[in-house]
C-alpha cells in the first residue's frame, strides 16, 4: 500500500511540474512557454501585461525562433515570430483596438506610415469583429511568404504582406518609441 501511494505521489508531482514547465501565468493569464506556427514551435521570449487608465487591458507575450533581448535585431530578423495578446478587460472593444493600432503604427512607422496605411487599415478590419475577455489574438510572421497572419482564437483571420508590415507592427512594441517601456522590457525578458 505504501508503495502504491509513493508512485501516485510520484506521478501526480511530475504531472504538476510538467504542466508548470509548459505555461507561466502573467497578472493572472496563463501564458504557454511554446507555441506552434507554420510547423515550427517557437519559444516565448517575454510577456507582460498592458494597462490603461489603471485597468489591465490584455497579457501579450512575445514567441521567436532565436531567444534575444536586443529589440532592434527582432524587428529586423526575417525569421518565424508571433504576438500572442490575451484580452483581460471588457473595456477593451474593436474600436478602441483599431484607435490603439493606429497610436502604435504612427510611433513605429515614421515617415513610412502613409505607404504602410492601407495595409493597417487591413489589419483593423481583421479585428473588427467584437471583443470579449479571455480572447486571444496570434499575430504570426511567416518569413517564407513574408506575411503577418492573424488569427483569432484559433481562427485565421486573414494574412497581410510585406517585411516593411512586420517591421513597423512588432515596432509597435519593440522600437525606441514603444506603446508601453514596460512591456517593452517584459517582451525582451529584461
Amino acid at each position: 500500500m505504501k508503495k502504491i501511494l509513493l508512485l501516485l505521489t510520484l506521478l501526480l508531482t511530475l504531472q504538476f511540474s510538467a504542466s508548470a514547465q509548459s505555461q507561466f501565468e502573467v497578472n493572472g493569464v496563463t501564458v504557454p512557454r511554446k507555441i506552434e506556427v507554420f510547423n515550427k514551435t517557437l519559444q516565448v521570449n517575454g510577456a507582460g501585461g498592458r494597462s490603461k487608465m489603471w485597468t489591465e487591458v490584455y497579457v501579450q507575450a512575445l514567441y521567436l525562433s532565436q531567444l534575444t533581448q536586443d529589440a532592434q535585431f527582432i524587428i529586423d530578423s526575417d525569421t518565424e515570430m508571433a504576438i500572442r495578446i490575451e484580452i483581460t478587460s471588457s473595456m477593451v472593444s474593436a474600436n478602441k483596438l483599431g484607435k490603439a493600432m493606429d497610436t502604435g503604427f504612427e510611433k513605429s512607422a515614421g515617415d513610412k506610415l502613409q505607404a504602410l496605411r492601407p495595409r493597417i487599415d487591413q489589419l483593423k478590419t481583421f479585428l473588427s469583429d467584437k471583443i470579449t475577455e479571455k480572447d486571444v489574438f496570434i499575430l504570426a510572421y511567416n518569413p517564407l511568404d513574408q506575411t503577418i497572419n492573424i488569427f483569432k482564437n484559433e481562427a485565421l483571420k486573414g494574412k497581410i504582406s510585406g517585411f516593411d508590415f512586420k517591421k513597423a507592427l512588432f515596432g509597435i512594441w519593440l522600437s525606441d518609441k514603444p506603446v508601453d517601456e514596460t512591456l517593452k522590457k517584459n517582451l525582451l525578458g529584461q
